[in-house]
């Protein structure tokens, strides 16, 4: 009587088999973990987005039209235009420190522009400061990999315009259009209400 069993060549072409449904298992758990990886990485960037233009939106809402003194100079209490580089940038005036919790403080001079791929706030430490220019501020990233950054000003004649102050208008714009490009090809535009 002869016994029953597997031949060598009948082991070999399961062992076989089963290479390939552990080989095709790998890759698709590997493609799934890539996959919510990379939804993760968006959904990061994608939030690290949303909370600079809440900030800034913030910040926008506390402009005051105080002027400041910049060394020898007054600057406007909102002032903005276009750099060297094609960006815009603005600085103004704002209620009250973000730092600090002391009643009765006189407010903040506060910025926002783009360098190096990265759009910034910028801080100054007192809203008249002795010298003019940058040279007190203090700058930090918000996000990075923005390619542009364009900002626009609703005059009191309902014309969008890229600079401010304008002859003959308020010291502070209607509203502000914020129109983001970032180094991946998606733009952003957010309109914040001033008045």
């Amino acid at each position: 009587m002869r016994q029953r069993g597997f031949t060598l060549v009948e082991i070999l072409v399961a062992l076989a088999l089963l290479a390939l449904v552990a080989v095709l298992a790998y890759r698709g758990t590997a493609s799934l973990v890539d996959g919510e990886t990379r939804l993760a990485g968006e959904a990061r960037r994608w939030r690290t987005l949303d909370a600079a233009l809440a900030r800034m939106e913030s910040d926008v809402r506390q402009a005051v039209p105080r002027a400041v003194r910049a060394g020898g100079a007054i600057e406007p209490a909102w002032l903005a235009g276009v750099e060297s580089h094609g960006a815009s940038a603005i600085a103004f005036s704002r209620a009250g420190p973000e730092f600090d919790a002391e009643p009765g403080v006189a407010g903040q001079r506060i910025g926002y522009r783009l360098r190096d791929g990265a759009l910034q706030v910028v801080y100054w430490p007192a809203l008249d400061r002795a010298r003019g220019g940058d040279g007190d501020a203090r700058a930090w990233p918000l996000v990075e990999g923005v390619a542009a950054l364009r900002i626009d000003h609703l005059s009191s004649r309902g014309e969008w315009v890229a600079s401010w102050p304008q002859s003959g208008d308020a010291a502070l714009p209607r509203a502000v259009r914020v129109h983001l490009t970032l180094a991946s090809g998606e733009a952003i535009e957010r309109w914040f209400a001033l008045r």
